[in-house]
């Protein structure tokens, strides 16, 4: 049979792989919509490729994947430049479920995900996100890493180490306690629905940021708002928009911690999700580009 006509195997070889294909596509792009896109552009060389030539098939497939979002990442950041307002990625609903066979994996696979990561990601280059990629969300060893991005092993391992280094120095550090960051929210909303400032103020650290992504499509904060004080009066002033008519809030899992979802007649139209640590408010994140709110279900 010709390689450029896929068959039923080929197909099924490829879905078997598909969630790692889409896990390092997203964790690179920050976008569900272009991880969705290369993860397509994979498939299409997939179904061309004389696959009796490939010996291992994940392997090759997350060659491709991560080269072409290595790709469409460079063009992506000379975009951004001309963002309107803070950047944060595209919320994407996770349900890790039976997949991840002990809590350990799944915290690691939520950590891979997480907005405070993946934020500081973007300050990467495009060759050193894919080496953290590959290497601390998958576990790659830096040979295969290396066949990957076609470059020599000490290379790489070099890349990794910076990259580690750039992300610990940057990245907050978060409880991951489900359960308390659930509760959090929980009060969190409570307080900004009553406008009660002071029960906000209990809640927030001294030092909290709240950082909005509207990309200029609908209202959010054009720079990140600092001090318990002045995210607090913020909140008191959404929260109280929030209790008219049409508008309604649902709890989902997304990027691996509990978050909050505004909805406004029926279609969402916010994002919160709160970074945690020592029991107080340490990250307000909220997403209110519509282009990042479509990848998220409505919740039944």
């Amino acid at each position: 049979m010709a390689a450029d006509t896929p068959t039923d195997d080929s197909l099924h070889v490829f879905e078997e792989h598909r969630p790692v294909l889409m896990g390092v596509a997203y964790r690179m792009l920050g976008r569900v919509a272009d991880a969705e896109d290369v993860v397509q552009d994979a498939w299409l060389r997939w179904s061309r490729a004389d696959r009796d030539a490939v010996r291992e098939p994940r392997a090759y497939l997350v060659r491709v994947v991560t080269r072409l979002a290595i790709d469409r990442l460079r063009e992506a950041q000379a975009r951004r430049e001309s963002y309107v307002g803070p950047w944060l990625p595209e919320p994407l609903v996770t349900d890790f479920g039976p997949t991840a066979p002990d809590t350990a994996e799944r915290a690691v696979l939520a950590d891979s995900v997480s907005f405070a990561v993946l934020v500081v990601l973007e300050s990467l280059s495009p060759l050193e996100r894919a080496v953290f990629v590959l290497r601390e969300a998958f576990g790659l060893p830096f040979a295969e890493i290396a066949s990957v991005l076609e470059r020599g092993e000490g290379a790489v391992r070099q890349l990794a180490t910076r990259a580690r280094k750039h992300v610990e120095e940057r990245r907050p550090r978060f409880d991951v306690d489900p359960v308390q960051q659930r509760d959090l929210t929980e009060r969190f909303l409570a307080a900004a629905a009553e406008g009660d400032l002071d029960g906000l103020l209990a809640l927030l650290a001294p030092d909290v940021r709240l950082v909005g992504d509207s990309g200029g499509k609908s209202k959010a904060p054009l720079r990140v708002i600092e001090s318990a004080d002045k995210v607090g009066r913020f909140l008191r002033g959404i929260g109280a928009q929030g209790a008219a008519p049409g508008f309604a809030f649902r709890f989902a899992e997304v990027n691996g911690a509990p978050a909050l979802l505004v909805l406004l007649d029926g279609t969402i139209d916010a994002f919160f999700q709160l970074g945690v640590s020592a029991g107080r408010i340490q990250h307000v994140y909220i997403v209110r580009n519509p282009d990042k709110l479509r990848a998220l279900r409505n919740p039944g």
